[in-house]
């Protein structure tokens, strides 16, 4: 289901006007880069990794070893996949020049099935590298090229939202094919100008709706920035994650009152309480939609979780900074609730949504497996929930990827 929220639309700049606004914001980053004491974790890497938007080439050959041997729970999470409709060779992709996307799906112009041919790509590109069955290696690409020769915009109120979304999905089948795949993909330049003309002028600037919508936005110019090799956009969609991750988790060190997006001028108690669906007790692995429900807060977690992995693989290291805190916060929090644990009454007026989704793998893996925190919660309700599938939206394969992958 498409988020509801409305934002007020800025006019959409050029690609032109997009990249001198990233130029500018790099000399402006590489300044501050040089004061003491400022974190380092936002800047790009000197080169770029690949493929490296979400998983590595260690991370794909790990999965690759376990499911040909048969182990679980990779084995398992591999035929979930491939017995899903994602995995059809018989796919037709259906691109359109223009998709149109209100809220909640309504109308809904080209917004689902861009989005499920973007996860399908992705499906492809998976299934290729662990079978090395060039069928889907040439899936993959049929969907990227139908979608980058006819597409020129998105529009309506849900536009920077169903941007994120299918941008998020896009790089991560492209990295694959592009660095693994043996054959040719011979208009790979013209999906990478896709991405740069089309994706990365709609989300590069971020989002004052829910905070869902902003961290999904930049896991999308990530991954994007990633597979152009875009240092710029990179450290843009970077600085504006750091900022959006800390205004969505709480964290009792932050203060009173949450931290905030100075761009949304809440500067009131009332506001942020407002702002965060009436919640006005703050305590530790609460995020800003967690009275809204598990669902679309499940989307925020998720996509902090893939831009650290991302940041891991690209050689700066997310997970030890604050937003692995937040991360390993959040998650705790809403699993709690999430297998049951009654709300107390100051806790959402004692009622919580739930429907947390497929979303917990990554960020477990990082911080239980690779960090050797203890997260009882989270790893019940992972293990329980194995093998993770997709969310339809952006969200795809995470046991398969990353359900106790060492690397």
């Amino acid at each position: 289901m498409q988020d509801k929220d409305i934002p007020a639309r800025r006019r959409r700049q050029s690609p032109r006007s997009a990249l001198a606004l990233t130029a500018a914001a790099t000399v402006l980053t590489t300044g501050l880069l040089a004061l003491p004491g400022t974190q380092r974790a936002q800047a790009a890497p000197a080169v770029f990794a690949h493929p490296g938007v979400t998983v590595s080439r260690a991370q794909l050959d790990f999965v690759r070893g376990k499911v040909q041997a048969g182990a679980q729970p990779w084995k398992g999470a591999y035929d979930q996949m491939m017995a899903s409709g994602y995995a059809s060779l018989g796919r037709t992709p259906k691109p359109r020049a223009v998709v149109e996307c209100g809220s909640y799906s309504n109308p809904n112009y080209g917004c689902t099935d861009e989005r499920e041919d973007a996860i399908a790509a992705y499906t492809d590109a998976l299934a290729w590298y662990i079978t090395r069955d060039e069928r889907y290696a040439k899936k993959a690409i049929e969907l990227m090229d139908a979608w980058s020769a006819v597409l020129k915009d998105h529009t309506n109120s849900n536009a920077p939202l169903q941007t994120g979304w299918a941008g998020s999905s896009w790089p991560k089948a492209a990295e694959i094919i592009k660095y693994t795949y043996t054959g040719t993909w011979a208009e790979s330049g013209r999906f990478a100008t896709l991405l740069r003309d089309v994706y990365l002028p709609e989300i590069i600037n971020g989002s004052n709706s829910n905070g869902n919508w902003e961290l999904s936005m930049m896991e999308a110019a990530v991954g994007i920035s990633v597979f152009l090799e875009d240092k710029a956009s990179y450290d843009t969609a970077m600085t504006k994650f750091r900022t959006r991750a800390a205004a969505y988790v709480y964290l009792a060190s932050d203060g009173e009152l949450p931290k905030t997006v100075p761009s949304q001028n809440l500067n009131t108690r009332d506001k942020i309480v407002s702002y965060w669906q009436g919640q006005s007790t703050f305590v530790t692995g609460l995020t800003q939609e967690t009275c809204r429900d598990f669902t679309h807060t499940g989307y925020g977690i998720s996509a902090i979780s893939h831009v650290a992995e991302t940041s891991r693989i690209q050689g700066q290291d997310l997970y030890g900074t604050d937003v692995g805190e937040r991360l390993r916060q959040a998650l705790g929090f809403q699993s709690k609730y999430e297998l049951g644990t009654a709300a107390p009454s100051w806790l959402c007026g004692g009622t919580v949504k739930r429907g947390l989704g497929p979303v917990t793998e990554v960020g477990y893996n990082a911080l239980h497996n690779r960090l050797g925190v203890a997260m009882t919660n989270t790893q019940t309700l992972t293990e329980q929930n194995r093998p993770a599938g997709s969310n339809n939206l952006f969200v795809a394969w995470e046991t398969l990827t990353h359900g106790d992958n060492p690397n």
